[in-house]
C-alpha cells in the first residue's frame, strides 16, 4: 500500500492542503498513522466521496421536496390569478387609491360642515333642534363612508358585467 502526503492528496482531490487538514480535523478523512501527515489515498478518496454524497445540511437538496415546493408555488400563483380574474382579489395600489379618494372626500365634507351649518344654526335657539341639524349633517357624511358600493363602484361594475 502506498501512502501520500497532505500535498499529494490535496492535488489528487483538487483541494487545498488547508482543506485536507480541515477534513482530517472533522473526522472525514484519517491519516494512515496518526500524527504522520500521510494518508492512504484509496481510503481518503472513498471517505471524501461518501462525505460529498451525504452533503451538508445546508447543501442537501431533495429533488422531490423541491419539486413539490415548485408545484405548490405554481398552484398558489394560479389560484391568485383566478381570484383576480373573478374580481375577488384586488391590487393594493388600486385599494390605496380608492381609500385615499374616499378619505379625501370625507375630509372635504367634514370641513364644509361649519360653513354649511353656521347660517342655519345661527337662527336657531333650541339646543335639541341644533343638535338634530348637526347630527343629520354628520350622519350624512358618515353614510358616504359606509356606502361601500358607491365608493368602490361595485354596483356599476356588476351592472356592466350582467349587461343591465
Amino acid at each position: 500500500m502506498k501512502v501520500y502526503t497532505t500535498k499529494a492528496v490535496a492535488a489528487f482531490l483538487g483541494l487545498s492542503e488547508r482543506r485536507i487538514r480541515q477534513l482530517r480535523a472533522d473526522g472525514i478523512i484519517k491519516e494512515y498513522k496518526t500524527g504522520t501527515g500521510v494518508y492512504d489515498l484509496r481510503d481518503v478518496t472513498q471517505n471524501y466521496i461518501a462525505f460529498l454524497k451525504r452533503g451538508t445540511n445546508a447543501d442537501t437538496i431533495d429533488y422531490n421536496t423541491e419539486k413539490a415546493r415548485l408545484i405548490r408555488a405554481k398552484r398558489e400563483n394560479e389560484e391568485l390569478e383566478l381570484r383576480s380574474r373573478k374580481k375577488e382579489l384586488h391590487e393594493s395600489n388600486d385599494i390605496e387609491k380608492l381609500l385615499s379618494t374616499m378619505l379625501i372626500n370625507f375630509k372635504s365634507r367634514l370641513m364644509a360642515l361649519p360653513a354649511k351649518l353656521a347660517p342655519v344654526i345661527a337662527a336657531k335657539t333650541d339646543k335639541a333642534e341644533i343638535f338634530k341639524i348637526i347630527k343629520a349633517a354628520t350622519d350624512e357624511a358618515l353614510n358616504e363612508l359606509s356606502d361601500y358600493d358607491t365608493v368602490f363602484g361595485t354596483k356599476e361594475d356588476n351592472n356592466e358585467e350582467t349587461g343591465k
